[in-house]
């Protein structure tokens, strides 16, 4: 029985894990020309766009929101009327208050690139 309870345990918490996956439709290197991979395909530049997307964690057992890069990428489009970004960058950051205690956490995934308008 004694043996039990911390096996049982270690077990919940394997279960307790969180994944998440999204989907992308070209990512490039930095010394790639995103013109020359569009080279044949009308497009307008609209300008720069940035979109962030967090996701929290609650008592670090509890997570809301979405902090993945297709979330980040939808944001700025959304602001900007764009289909595509060009010349991308990212970034990742966590961040927790009260560490000791684990009370809120939080991730955040953000881009900054050009949006494109393609026809």
């Amino acid at each position: 029985m004694v043996k039990t309870i911390p096996l049982l345990l270690c077990l919940l918490l394997l279960l307790a894990g969180c994944w998440s996956s999204g989907s992308l439709s070209l990512v490039a290197r930095d010394t790639v020309d995103p013109g020359s991979i569009l080279k044949g395909r009308a497009y307008q530049v609209i300008g720069p766009a940035e979109g962030r997307a967090c996701r929290f964690f609650l008592l670090g057992l509890i997570p809301f929101g979405d902090s993945t890069f297709a979330t980040a990428v939808e944001e700025a489009l959304d602001e900007t009327g764009g289909d595509a970004l060009v010349n991308v960058t990212t970034t990742s950051s966590l961040y927790g208050f009260l560490p000791i205690y684990n009370v809120l956490g939080f991730t955040c995934t953000s881009v900054k690139g050009f949006a494109v308008r393609l026809p």
